[in-house]
């Protein structure tokens, strides 16, 4: 991860906030850091910096069917124990742990950079995946409101896009997803792990719970949209029981998912130690299964993952959520692929592009769910 494209963020004197001064991370030397005397915030420091680009390349050797992410926050207030890209905050010389859900980073100028850099003549119009390393709808999202503004962006050049979240703050742009997906490919998904409230308030202490997620994917059905859901992690010991698996399938598909994706645990450097030091003291009885399970590095072996995967199929099968065929989703890619990079929305209008229609889009739950295992 390179952070040479960050740069400090200029001060506004009408924001009521207060800054404070903490020592600032060696990565971002002259940023403003800011507490807010809200509840929600308690505890918490937000730096704010102006980037000086926004929209990433994935790395080459990937096997995604999309290269490009946007991401306007670094750490994450949902305070997942498991959360992959925790690790990442170490190269801004803040600790994987607390600092990652406590002290998150703010690219104040995320909208217009978007808006930039979709302008520019080398852009060609390929699909961007929001919501890949942490949440674009975490609670940070509802003080700063940057997505409205990469939203407006991306509907306003008809560019396809790709979200992942957990967050319910989602609704609030609803209307905007609505007016993208009339021009693009708008691609949604929850991550829904399991419906248990006690492990869900163990393990994910700041998202919004299971069943308001799934009364989210609900809403987005309800206006439209073909919504999958990630169903991850599946914690071994802990949500990988028949029971657990029937229940949490059931309910996804009673929201009315288009599609299920399993993804059972993986602990990566960062999340393995933080993941390792609450499952010690509030589950020592799993600590042995888990160095047995994660001995040989961060992922189940693969006859254990195949065998989670082909429980949560036969669920799924159960409630009628069928994974797309492979031979259909290809077409979709192709499809998608040929597209025009096109300019602002009005001019693909004027084109006579049709509308698309958004209860036909794919939501590519297979595709964030192979981002989050390779980034």
């Amino acid at each position: 991860m390179r952070w040479s494209h960050l740069a400090a963020a200029g001060g506004d004197p009408s924001d009521r906030a207060a800054p404070v001064a903490p020592p600032l991370p060696l990565a971002l030397p002259g940023a403003t850091v800011r507490t807010f005397d809200t509840p929600s915030f308690a505890g918490m420091a937000f730096y704010e910096i102006r980037a000086k680009s926004i929209i990433n390349r994935v790395p080459g050797a990937s096997r995604l069917p999309f290269q490009w992410t946007i991401n306007p926050y670094r750490g994450c207030s949902h305070a997942c124990t498991y959360c992959f890209a925790r690790n990442t905050h170490t190269y801004l010389d803040l600790d994987a742990g607390h600092d990652f859900d406590t002290k998150i980073v703010v690219k104040v100028n995320a909208g217009e950079l978007v808006r930039r850099e979709l302008s520019a003549p080398t852009w060609r119009g390929e699909p961007i995946a929001m919501g890949t390393n942490v949440d674009v709808y975490q609670r940070a999202e509802g003080r700063y409101r940057l997505m409205p503004q990469i939203l407006a962006a991306l509907r306003d050049v008809a560019n396809p896009f790709s979200i992942l979240t957990k967050g319910t703050l989602i609704l609030r742009d609803l209307e905007l997803l609505k007016q993208a997906a009339e021009v693009t490919a708008v691609g949604l998904t929850f991550s829904v792990g399991f419906v248990d409230e006690q492990v869900w308030r163990a393990v994910e202490p700041g998202t919004p719970s299971p069943r308001r997620r799934l009364e989210a994917v609900r809403a987005l059905t309800d206006a439209g949209f073909a919504v999958s859901v990630l169903m991850a992690p599946i914690l071994p010991g802990l949500t990988d029981t028949d029971e657990s698996i029937e229940q949490t399938v059931a309910a996804i598909a009673a929201a009315g998912a288009v599609s299920v994706t399993p993804l059972p645990l993986h602990l990566r450097p960062g999340a393995r130690e933080w993941y390792a030091a609450w499952l010690t003291r509030e589950h020592p009885e799993l600590a042995p299964r888990y160095r047995e399970l994660y001995r040989r590095g961060p992922y189940l072996s693969q006859p254990f993952q195949a065998e989670i995967g082909a429980r949560v199929r036969l669920a799924a099968r159960r409630h009628g959520l069928h994974r797309r065929d492979p031979v259909e989703t290809r077409r979709v890619q192709e499809t998608e692929s040929a597209r025009p990079s096109g300019g602002p929305a009005s001019d693909a209008l004027a084109r006579g592009d049709p509308p698309r229609d958004r209860r036909a889009l794919p939501a590519s739950a297979r595709a964030q769910a192979e981002q989050l295992t390779l980034l």
